[in-house]
């Protein structure tokens, strides 16, 4: 008998809202079991980040190396990285495990207060290395900006985006809309030659934003490691967010932007 182990590489966030601590604990709501490998410890809060320190490339790779051929993970997400070198490790990783898993990329560049976490130099090499590796990359609208450095207004636009990124080398793509103001929230999901997806969800009205994308990666992780498609895993995923989300609205956590409620209603481990 086994767990369903999920793996996540990310950066820390010390105010347990984002990044591994929102990974673990959306892993563990979905009945995962979660492991980590940490890219770089943060000092934040609800009100922004004040500090990124990065976990040397070394260190990663030992952390990589003995998840990976202990706990061997039936999924990936892929968080915050904010160096080129450490691309290279994960990279490397990849390549060289066995087991042929989903990965999903969520490219973190801005966080919610608006700091930047990543290296402009990095930007290239996730695309060059990271992109054709990986299953699904969950851009929100400021890094699709980034990536294809096109603006982005409507949900034509979003498409465009995505045209664009499959374009640089990525198999799928999920643009996430919740940046545009609406009654209603799109994401659209292209993968490879296949027509675009549009994926519909109510605007939910709250400052409790906080790790939202870092949570949807992971719960598209944790679905696909139960056995799910891309597209079923991505709508399990948006029911959690939503609910999370709608579940964590009233809720005061720090001054600023606070964090989902993840466990509104968790399931027990499964086990197989």
């Amino acid at each position: 008998m086994n767990y369903i182990n999920v793996l996540t590489i990310a950066g820390s966030d010390s105010g347990g809202g984002a990044g591994i601590q929102a990974d673990l604990k959306t892993f563990s709501a979905l009945g995962c079991f979660g492991t980590s490998v940490i890219t770089a410890v943060t000092a934040q809060n609800t009100m922004g980040v004040k500090s990124v320190h990065g976990i040397p490339p070394e260190f990663i790779s030992d952390q990589l190396q003995a998840v990976l051929e202990d706990i061997p993970p039936v999924a990936i997400k892929i968080g915050m990285i904010n160096r080129a070198e450490v691309v290279a490790v994960i990279e490397m990783a990849l390549n060289h495990y066995a087991q042929e898993v989903p990965v999903i990329l969520d490219p973190v560049m801005v966080a919610t207060s608006g700091h930047k976490l990543i290296a402009p130099d990095t930007v290239t090499q996730l695309i060059d290395k990271l992109f054709p590796l990986v299953t699904l990359v969950t851009p929100n609208i400021d890094e699709a900006i980034i990536l294809t450095e096109q603006p982005i207004n409507n949900l034509d636009d979003m498409v465009t985006a995505g045209r664009k990124i499959i374009g640089k080398g990525a198999k799928a793509v999920l643009v996430k809309g919740g940046h545009l103001a609406g009654p209603i929230i799109y994401d659209v999901l292209i993968a490879g030659n296949e027509l675009p997806v549009i994926l519909e969800s109510a605007f939910i009205a709250s400052k409790n934003l906080h790790g939202t994308g870092c949570t949807l990666s992971s719960a598209i992780a944790a679905e696909m490691g139960k056995g799910n498609d891309l597209l079923r895993a991505i709508k399990n995923a948006k029911k959690y967010i939503a609910a999370a989300l709608q579940e964590g609205s009233q809720v005061t956590t720090g001054a600023g932007n606070g964090p989902l409620n993840h466990f509104f209603n968790p399931l027990k481990l499964i086990i197989q």
